[in-house]
């Protein structure tokens, strides 16, 4: 079982930054598939950016230039650290993982004001 938590979400004027953490707490394996989804009111969840097997990392083209992520692979923790936010940012943002099935957090509700 993998356990997901998420810290640093909140309230935040449009053009600020937020910085999301997920961390493991437990895990004695190494994840190599982590990441971020989103879902805003109404919408459905979607991908905002993953670090998939090979390291690679994926962006959805919306937020390219403007959030980053980053982690610490050896501790199953991920970050994202968001720039430039627009309203249309907000959204309950899940971490996520995959070890032969997949894993979300709790969610983490980051609200951008215009």
């Amino acid at each position: 079982q993998v356990h997901l938590v998420e810290s640093g979400g909140g309230l935040v004027q449009a053009g600020g930054s937020l910085r999301l953490s997920c961390v493991t707490p437990g895990t004695s394996f190494v994840i190599d598939s982590m990441g971020w989804y989103r879902q805003a009111p109404g919408k459905q969840r979607e991908l905002v950016a993953t670090f998939t097997r090979g390291n690679n990392i994926n962006y959805a083209d919306s937020v390219k230039g403007r959030f980053t992520i980053s982690r610490n692979k050896s501790r199953n923790q991920v970050y994202l650290q968001m720039n430039s936010l627009k309203p249309d940012n907000t959204a309950v943002y899940y971490c996520y993982a995959f070890f032969l099935k997949d894993y979300w957090g709790q969610g983490t509700q980051d609200t951008v004001s215009s």
